[in-house]
């Protein structure tokens, strides 16, 4: 079932890019205001519950989408997407200089038996903040510049092949670290043990 929600969570974008060409802007952002609400819905009938990021997603999608019914300017709805990954990735990032993760207390959550450490946690999660903050940034750009097509690619599927392209990445750069890590401990166990 989860599979068939993520898909449902394209329906706002689908829409929308289908009405805009073919009716005025207010009515494209009216309806996909209300596709925001029915993804809500939807989500907490088939999840039971309503994540935090789909709350505050819907919030962005309703003040976006209200400023485009009221400027007649579509712009407003499809910055949705940019403002997302600019204020998730910065929070991330954030996150990371208070010394308070949000990554960690999401895993604490789930209770797992075992915690990966601390560094890995951090690494991974300042990692993801840059690419949310660059990614966001780059929505800004195709709002602006490129064709609601082309927005709708990169707010669905291309947003998912850059994340894989980056999570293949990060795997690569983590098992370094992690090889690191061993070695650097391998080192000062060696030297504590001649002591």
């Amino acid at each position: 079932m989860k599979n068939k929600f993520f898909l449902i969570s394209f329906l706002p974008a689908l829409v929308y890019w289908y009405l805009e060409a073919n009716y005025p802007v207010k009515i494209a952002a009216s309806v996909g205001i209300m596709l925001a609400i029915v993804e809500l819905v939807l989500e907490k009938v088939f999840l039971k519950h309503i994540h935090k990021i789909s709350i505050f997603n819907f919030f962005l999608i309703l003040s976006l989408g209200l400023l485009s019914v009221f400027a007649g300017e579509g712009i407003w709805f499809k910055l949705q997407p940019a403002f997302t990954g600019v204020i998730i990735g910065s929070l991330l990032l954030v996150s990371k200089f208070r010394k308070r993760s949000f990554f960690k207390q999401m895993m604490e959550d789930l209770q797992p038996k075992q915690l990966p450490p601390d560094w890995l946690i951090e690494a991974i999660e300042f990692h993801s903040g840059l690419f949310l903050l660059v990614y966001g940034l780059f929505m800004s750009y195709v709002a602006f510049h490129l064709s609601t097509s082309k927005w709708l690619f990169f707010k669905t599927a291309g947003f998912y092949l850059s994340f894989l392209v980056f999570m293949a990445v990060e795997i690569f750069y983590l098992r370094y670290l992690i090889k690191k890590h061993a070695l650097k401990n391998r080192f000062f166990n060696h030297i504590n043990n001649q002591r």
